[in-house]
């Protein structure tokens, strides 16, 4: 029984496939559906195997002929014919619009007339994404509330935040179809708390979509918290001494920048001085003024105190002018006295290791002569025909 009934499916599969094949009809055009970015070029492809004698044509969705064989029908400067052939019909459009999207059709005048259909898809460009709400500084520990707008995308386009390097999650996303019916304008919201370390970050909102093929369009906005001042004192000289000019800067940071100053000496009733100088000076300095002084640097954002204890220590000795010509003249001196040295050092080295030579004249034989008187008469005697000895000396 299985083996009869197995037999029939392959016999029914068989007849299938045989009629497939003959109901198969080969002067059917075939096309395949195209998407095209805005402003690019398309190309529409149709291809029979058996024209029967007849020639490929193309419409657009309009109905409205391009091109019947190799002949154009509509005045389109944009619309190229690539291939012509008995079995194919190749056109191309450039300088793609939105309107041009929709359905295409080949047709071939056969008995009866046989057509293909070819989708082309258009995508709309997104613009340049747009961040709002950044205008006006923002307080520290307050909520900053950002949008970011695309328009022109088709379909409705991806968009994404960013705060450094750091992935911020949007709180919603909104799309509204632009007012020619086919492209979308997406927005997106971003809230988070800001600190004194977002001064100056930059927040970046970047667009996603087919149409930009791999490329990233985006926008990038620097944020401006406004945060509480900082002031610290710093004294110049650093080490202040009786009898100099001191300066006390309140060096004063922050968003906005302090603009007035409120200097104060604890254990003083009245102000040292009010005003948007940053700087107290002393010319001079006395013992009297040492002492905690405080500076309160205001912003509107708040105000700040700062403190410097000042200690003035004694006067250094200043140098008469007679006492610093006196040492100038001794250091001549000194540098002097010290040439002339080297250079008679030098010079007794010199004569020291070289040598000078006389020349005497003594007898032979007076040498061995018993006392000097012999000696004497020797030398006389023997001067004429005695050689000459050379003495050396040191």
């Amino acid at each position: 029984m299985l083996p009869s009934a197995l037999g029939l499916l392959l016999l029914l599969a068989c007849f299938g496939a045989a009629r497939g094949n003959l109901s198969r009809d080969e002067s059917q055009p075939t096309t395949s559906d195209e998407t095209v970015v805005a402003g690019g070029t398309v190309v529409l492809k149709c291809q029979v195997e058996d024209p029967d004698d007849s020639s490929l044509q193309w419409s657009n969705p309009a109905q409205q002929t391009l091109y019947f064989g190799e002949k154009r029908a509509l005045r389109d400067n944009r619309i190229q014919l690539e291939r012509s052939t008995p079995n194919e019909l190749t056109i191309s459009i450039s300088d793609v619009v939105l309107s041009d999207e929709g359905e295409y059709t080949c047709s071939i005048f056969t008995m009866p007339v046989r057509t293909a259909k070819a989708l082309v898809t258009v995508l709309g460009i997104p613009q340049k994404p747009q961040i709002f709400g950044h205008e006006q500084p923002i307080d520290e520990e307050k909520i900053a509330r950002l949008t970011c707008r695309s328009s022109g995308s088709k379909p409705a386009a991806q968009l994404r935040w960013k705060k450094g390097n750091k992935d911020l999650k949007d709180e919603g996303t909104e799309v509204v179809e632009d007012p020619n019916g086919k492209t979308f304008t997406v927005s997106s919201r971003v809230e988070f708390r800001v600190t004194k370390e977002d001064n100056e970050a930059e927040v970046t909102c970047t667009v996603d979509h087919e149409s930009l093929q791999n490329s990233e369009r985006s926008t990038t906005q620097k944020l401006q918290v406004h945060y509480k001042p900082t002031a610290k004192i710093e004294p110049h000289p650093q080490y202040p001494r009786e009898g100099e000019k001191l300066q006390l800067q309140c060096d004063g940071q922050g968003n906005p920048i302090p603009q007035e100053f409120l200097w104060e000496k604890e254990g003083s009733d009245a102000p040292l001085q009010l005003s948007s100088d940053s700087v107290l000076i002393f010319p001079f300095l006395n013992k009297s003024d040492s002492g905690t002084y405080v500076c309160t640097a205001t912003s509107s954002m708040g105000s700040v105190v700062a403190k410097y204890n000042l200690d003035v220590s004694d006067a250094s000795p200043v140098p008469s002018t007679s006492s610093t010509y006196h040492a100038v003249i001794g250091g001549v001196v000194a540098v002097i006295v010290f040439l002339l040295l080297s250079l008679l050092i030098v010079l007794g080295h010199y004569l020291i290791r070289h040598k000078g030579t006389y020349l005497t004249h003594e007898a032979k034989g007076s040498d061995d002569a018993p006392d000097a008187d012999t000696a004497i008469i020797n030398a006389e005697g023997g001067q004429a025909s005695g050689d000459d000895k050379k003495e050396y000396f040191i």
